[in-house]
């Protein structure tokens, strides 16, 4: 019987002549084609791409879908990038939607209706407790609304509810003490850990005593004390660096933590203070004057952060649809 070694001498004698020390050739193997990442199409951005077309522009629509003009550029950038056409004609000075992009929004205008009125019937199963952390302005402004309308749809809901300024409660959450909280976001976006879901924006005013004329609101700040809104705040911070760009060098009289003492200071005439618009009860309480800053008016988006983890938390769920709810109602 042929050993093995026999074998192979054997098979080695049958190669034709000069091929002996070169290998065999392998035949090629079939190249296997990358998938193509396609972006997943988001309910919201559909929801960014009706408002656009009904508003007219991008910037008209944001203040409607609780969004930054950017975002929601970025929202029907994905959107083309999902469909592979064009949304919008941006050839001219202001965008317009295509054939297709108002063919998209016919399509989903519906749909969408139909979706925001099953979230308002909520879901009485949803239960156990919710730790939530709520800055001071928001438990005035947004508080009452929310809690009725989650006691409404999410009956078995139990909040624990703190209060504290935006950095501490956001702290909280990434520590675990609290599962979401109601904050000031950070002008540099916030942390990329946590979930972020926009409730209102609220543009910064100057207010002032009954009597005062007209002036330019750097002049207002020159002549007049100014009452700093503790810089402990995020909101207190985004003031003092407006009031640095527009009168340098200027120092505060006194250092108040909320917007309802600094009112009732600058009505009693003793100064000036940039702070978030004032709400209407505020207006009625208080004779004082409100002072729009215009274009140049810095913006705080009041936002509800949870951790990146918890975003589909059923209780976080039925929180933000309460709050959104709320946010809606208030204005």
């Amino acid at each position: 019987m042929a050993q093995h070694g026999d074998r192979l001498d054997i098979a080695r004698s049958c190669l034709p002549s000069g091929s002996r020390s070169r290998p065999m050739p392998v035949a090629a193997l079939p190249t296997v084609a990358k998938p193509i990442h396609v972006p997943a199409m988001k309910v919201e951005a559909l929801r960014s791409l009706c408002a656009v077309i009904e508003h007219g522009s991008i910037a008209a629509a944001a203040p409607t879908v609780n969004l930054t003009a950017s975002a929601i550029g970025l929202q029907l950038r994905q959107l083309e990038e999902h469909f592979g056409r064009l949304l919008f004609d941006r050839s001219a000075r202001q965008v317009r939607p295509t054939a297709f992009g108002l063919e998209v929004a016919n399509a989903v205008r519906g749909t969408l209706d139909t979706l925001d009125a099953l979230r308002e019937h909520g879901d009485a199963s949803v239960s156990g407790r919710l730790r939530l952390g709520v800055i001071e302005s928001a438990q005035i402004a947004l508080l009452p609304a929310y809690l009725r309308e989650l006691r409404a749809l999410y009956p078995r809901v139990e909040v624990q509810i703190s209060r504290g300024v935006s950095q501490a409660l956001l702290q909280d959450i990434q520590a675990g003490r609290l599962d979401a909280a109601v904050v000031v976001r950070p002008r540099t976006g916030g942390s990329t850990r946590l979930h972020w879901v926009p409730l209102r924006r609220e543009p910064f005013v100057i207010v002032a005593p009954p009597g005062l004329r007209a002036q330019s609101p750097a002049d207002i700040l020159r002549r007049h004390e100014w009452i700093r809104l503790d810089r402990s705040a995020t909101g207190g911070r985004i003031a003092a660096a407006y009031v640095e760009r527009i009168a340098p060098g200027k120092r505060p009289w006194v250092d108040l933590p909320g917007t309802d003492a600094i009112v009732a200071m600058v009505s009693a005439g003793l100064g000036v203070s940039v702070i978030p618009a004032t709400r209407a009860a505020l207006k009625r309480a208080y004779d004082f004057k409100e002072i729009d800053l215009g274009a140049s008016a810095p913006v705080r988006e009041i936002a509800l952060a949870c951790r990146g983890r918890d975003a589909e938390n059923r209780r976080f769920l039925a929180a933000r649809h309460a709050f959104e709810q709320a946010a809606r109602g208030v204005g």
